[in-house]
């Protein structure tokens, strides 16, 4: 569904400045703001595409919030958009970052500056429990048990049993591989 002719490369540098400007969390917290809008508000993204970017970011060396924004661009408008996205991207961390280092010492003791922080996790850990959720159910669109079994599996490996989370993505990216190389798609279902 690549509408390329339906966004301005200025409507795609304002919309990638404003969520980055306002999104606090790190990179899980913005996939679902963009799918929002660039699956839901604007129809210019399918939200299958919107996951395969999610998947393709988070497998990209770098911050997954940049590489999301890169995607979305080239998806929207080639080469020249993922450029557009990568600047709107950086640009409001940049400034972030200048101001909090040249007021560090002010802001460091401040019990407002705190509360506030301490008030956005509870909200950034919300975005991100509804992300996840999202993301299951569109994982498990098309291989319910498969994908199932993957995520429960996954999930104890992780938190019960701490194993690292890179050795978890590289035996369930193998062992992926090797299924859906091996067996047919009907087999799956």
């Amino acid at each position: 569904m690549n509408k390329d002719n339906q966004t301005s490369l200025l409507n795609l540098f304002l919309t990638f400045l404003r969520i980055n400007a306002i999104t606090f969390g790190g990179g899980y917290t913005i996939v679902a703001i963009l799918r929002d809008e660039f699956s839901i508000k604007k129809n210019l993204i399918d939200t299958d595409d919107m996951l395969n970017i999610t998947a393709l970011a988070q497998s990209s060396p770098g911050p997954f919030a940049i590489n999301t924004s890169i995607l979305v661009g080239y998806k929207l408008k080639g080469i020249i958009g993922s450029l557009v996205c990568l600047l709107a991207s950086v640009i409001p961390s940049l400034v972030i970052i200048t101001v909090v280092s040249m007021f560090y010492q002010a802001f460091r003791d401040n019990f407002y500056v705190n509360a506030a922080l301490r008030g956005m996790s509870g909200v950034i850990s919300a975005v991100l429990i509804i992300t996840s959720i999202n993301m299951a159910k569109s994982a498990m669109k098309k291989h319910k048990i498969f994908s199932l079994v993957i995520m429960i599996i996954a999930f104890l490996a992780s938190f019960v049993f701490k194993v690292s989370t890179v050795y978890i993505i590289l035996f369930f990216g193998i062992l992926s591989f090797i299924t859906f190389s091996l067996i047919s798609e009907e087999d799956l279902k």
